[in-house]
């Protein structure tokens, strides 16, 4: 027979928000009146904390927009023309995108063809 896990006491949900530096005091008095306590926990900037060099950038993204798209190497290059040997070029960044490519895959996976330009 199985024996039964103990639940714990409380359940921790850890919450971040954004908003004006004037309000900070208000919203952290706010919380706390619910029961929440106060971190200060230090942030990173997203580029120390990704381990990609600014020229790989637009082939991640386009792998992620792909990805989220729930989209294969193969639909992408059969809904935009462009062949899938190219498309896996561009997101290992063996290939340049370029701006007409660009638009083509931005079209097919709803996103600004600005995020697969180079920075």
């Amino acid at each position: 027979m199985q024996a039964l896990t103990k639940k714990p006491l409380t359940d921790a949900v850890e919450l971040c928000f954004t908003g004006p530096a004037a309000k900070r005091q208000e919203a952290v008095d706010l919380l706390r009146g619910l029961g929440f306590e106060a971190r200060e926990t230090p942030s990173k900037p997203w580029r120390e904390v990704l381990p990609f060099v600014d020229a790989e950038l637009p082939g991640v993204f386009l792998a992620g927009a792909r990805y989220r798209e729930d989209m294969t190497q193969a639909a992408l290059a059969a809904a935009t023309g462009i062949p899938r040997r190219h498309i896996s070029e561009m997101e290992n960044g063996k290939r340049p995108i370029g701006r007409k490519n660009a638009r083509l895959l931005a079209e097919a996976l709803h996103i600004d063809p600005r995020r697969l330009l180079a920075v």
